[in-house]
């Protein structure tokens, strides 16, 4: 830890730490530099975040977390095989979860019992557990923009029995994300209205309400961390022609799918007005190369960063599953479905919910 770091925010996405920044700016102007950010590299590539963030000042350090997967770990690999009796994969799971806690313990880069608050995005990972196995307490944050509302991980991944597990991950048998395990304070959400499930953790922190604090001088700072050519941004929105459509694209499905996914979306609006791509950070799909006819945007950065560049608006955003509610550089948001996605894949892989 930091001298006078006070806070840890565990991070898995470039949303993740646009959050953790929201969170920091809310806070009294002479606690800000009191905090650290954890970056976990296990399901991406920050490219250069971390030396553009350590160049604002706005935290203490940027520390890289090689958070490690269950299928690096034999003996893991093996305990999440089907045993064929619910008691005996109870078993199995009770002691994956205190082995897995074990096992990601040399990884983790600091003390993390030396913070006064630990705030984890996605507690579903790794982190989550090493937690519970340390018996450490901490707070978790929402995944994405009301993603509970589209798919509750922690009852899919639960079904069946969910409230005898929701008992025993409460009292650290097992441990299961967002709220349930035993460690967790609190689970914070943008809008528990739209939630079917309600749990008394649920703790409601808009983010709508977060960036209508921050102050241009907290933009700048933002902006500064994300964005590696803003001008160069800027030039090649600015450069379009007068009506602008901006798809967002999202790791869905197998590559070939999602290039026809994506190629099926441009042929529906592209009679509208120019289009422009911006890649969703872990889509690793090569748009420049597939779309040369295009614009394609930088991908490593939120899309809430547009928000702060002024003048940059779009007619339309379109994007398939991703939520848009934050967006307000364009006239219209479009949000497809999943109705538009039954098209391409198996209903069943993207309406989880409907299946808890």
């Amino acid at each position: 830890m930091s001298q006078s770091a006070r806070r840890i925010y565990i991070c898995h996405t470039f949303y993740h730490v646009y959050v953790a920044f929201l969170k920091e700016c809310a806070l009294d102007r002479d606690r800000l530099g009191k905090a650290d950010l954890l970056l976990s590299t296990m399901s991406n590539d920050f490219s250069g975040l971390k030396e553009r963030i350590d160049a604002t000042g706005f935290f203490s350090q940027v520390l890289m977390f090689e958070e490690k997967h269950f299928t690096e770990f034999p003996k893991l690999v093996e305990l999440k095989k089907d045993r064929g009796n619910i008691v005996f994969n109870m078993f199995a799971r009770m002691r994956f979860c205190k082995l897995y806690g074990r096992y990601e313990k040399p990884y983790i880069p600091v003390d993390l019992r030396s913070y006064e608050d630990i705030y984890v995005f996605c507690d579903s990972d790794p982190i989550g557990y090493y937690l519970s196995y340390e018996k450490i307490y901490y707070h978790a944050l929402e995944d994405g923009l009301n993603c509970i509302e589209h798919y509750d991980t922690a009852r899919y991944d639960n079904r069946g029995a969910f409230e005898i597990k929701a008992w025993m991950a409460a009292h650290n048998f097992i441990f299961i994300q967002n709220g349930y395990g035993k460690y967790c304070i609190d689970m914070e959400v943008n809008d528990i209205s739209v939630l079917k499930y309600k749990l008394p953790k649920y703790k409601e922190v808009p983010r709508a309400e977060l960036v209508e604090r921050l102050t241009d001088a907290d933009k700048d700072v933002i902006l500064r961390a994300f964005l590696k050519d803003m001008d160069g941004l800027k030039k090649q929105i600015e450069e379009g022609k007068e009506h602008k459509i901006l798809i967002l694209t999202e790791p869905l499905c197998e590559l070939p799918v999602r290039e026809q996914i994506f190629r099926d979306i441009v042929s529906m609006y592209e009679k509208q007005a120019q289009i422009f791509i911006k890649p969703h950070p872990r889509d690793v799909l090569d748009y420049e190369t597939l779309f040369p006819d295009y614009v394609v945007l930088d991908g490593k950065f939120p899309m809430e960063m547009m928000n702060f560049i002024p003048g940059l608006f779009f007619d339309k955003v379109i994007s398939v599953l991703t939520v848009t509610n934050a967006i307000r550089f364009a006239k219209e948001n479009v949000m497809l479905g999943r109705d538009f996605l039954d098209q391409y894949e198996a209903p069943e892989i993207h309406r989880q919910n409907e299946y808890i």
